[in-house]
């Protein structure tokens, strides 16, 4: 197995005030706008955006929450193990919000799939956005795109991306790891 450094802390930096900018022209104050980060990854980079949000960029109030779609995956049962379940924090409404769904990696598209259907237990958005830090194109098995994204990477089937976030894993990197 070998792995090779696709982006640096410094890189994944720039791309994070990237990103940070864009949800800010498109939304604003987020007076209507919520953040939902996806667990278990999408939670990291969802905080660190909100920080960056709040303390870069003067933006007074986010409301940031957390999805657990563990139960709503089509795969729930089809594996060896057991899936263990993540918490849910969603301590507002998203009726009639525009929600911006956040993950670390899309690649077949079915977790976005399963967000989709579980954000409906907390009310009808009036829109749904993707933003993802890395796009895996060409692994699609349903037809979701982000709307915001920080790299766009061709991984063939037997290479993974690898996210790792200073908070969870002691620093900032992503890898793609050759099996």
């Amino acid at each position: 197995m070998s792995q090779k450094v696709l982006l640096s802390a410094k890189e994944i930096n720039i791309i994070l005030h990237r990103l940070a900018c864009q949800l800010l022209e498109n939304h604003l104050d987020f007076k209507e706008t919520v953040l939902i980060g996806i667990q278990p990854r999408g939670i990291f980079l969802a905080d660190r955006l909100t920080k960056l949000l709040k303390e870069e960029y003067g933006v007074k109030h986010i409301d940031l929450g957390f999805l657990d779609i563990t139960f709503y995956r089509d795969d729930f049962r089809r594996g060896d193990k057991p899936l263990e379940a993540n918490k849910t924090k969603i301590d507002f409404l998203v009726e009639d919000k525009k929600v911006v769904f956040i993950d670390d990696v899309l690649y077949t598209g079915r977790s976005i799939r399963a967000a989709l259907t579980a954000i409906q237990s907390f009310g009808r958005p009036s829109e749904i956005e993707l933003l993802t830090l890395i796009d895996r194109r060409f692994s699609r098995h349903l037809p979701i795109q982000p709307n915001y994204r920080g790299r766009q990477v061709d991984a063939i089937n037997n290479e993974k991306v690898k996210v790792h976030w200073k908070e969870n894993e002691g620093e900032d990197v992503i890898y793609l790891i050759n099996k």
